[in-house]
């Protein structure tokens, strides 16, 4: 059993009203998620920066290749470790994460610990966007009117970054990104 088995329809918190109709539900794919949210590449890049360093400061002060191999080892673990946590995040985030668009809203329902339903109807929404990445994902950020209003912190990750301000709800990370804006651009029209 898990903490949304009770929901009537997997992502949404009761059933839909008559009349309404659920036109795409979808969730983040981990590996963007990591990428974009949890930046994995960066984490990377700098823990390798840091090996490199070490590695070169201590050749150039002479140390010995013990001592040197002794405290790579120690950085390189805890570079691992801290990847390996931010994966983990990751894959939490995308498997607690459910997106759905309706003929009268979106919602999202997001939470490792604390799992929250956001319904954002569409006369709250003035504008939405889309970004697909290389790898086929993408994000849809909602600019929202001033009938909408939603906390940054409430959001994130599924927040348009440095919008802290006027936070924009954003579906991220999700696959087919072209095909989920279409539907939403269609719903929205109507």
């Amino acid at each position: 059993m898990n903490e949304f088995e009770h929901e009537p329809i997997p992502g949404l918190p009761a059933r839909l009203p008559p009349g309404e109709e659920l036109l795409w539900q979808g969730s983040p794919e981990w590996r963007a998620v990591a990428r974009r949210v949890m930046h994995v590449r960066g984490v990377s890049c700098y823990f390798a920066a840091i090996i490199a360093w070490r590695i070169a400061s201590g050749w150039y002060d002479g140390q010995a290749a013990r001592q040197i191999a002794e405290s790579t080892l120690w950085l390189l673990g805890l570079g691992l470790a801290t990847l390996a946590f931010l994966l983990w995040v990751a894959h939490l985030i995308a498997r607690g994460t459910v997106y759905s668009i309706s003929t009268q809203r979106v919602v999202m329902r997001f939470g490792i610990a604390l799992p929250i339903a956001l319904n954002i109807p569409f006369r709250t929404v003035s504008a939405a966007g889309l970004k697909v990445y290389a790898d086929g994902t993408g994000d849809i950020p909602l600019r929202l009117n001033g009938d909408g209003r939603v906390a940054y912190l409430h959001l994130w990750p599924h927040a348009r970054p440095w919008m802290l301000n006027r936070a924009e709800p954003m579906l991220r990370g999700i696959p087919h990104a072209q095909a989920a804006a279409s539907i939403l651009s269609r719903a929205l029209a109507a």
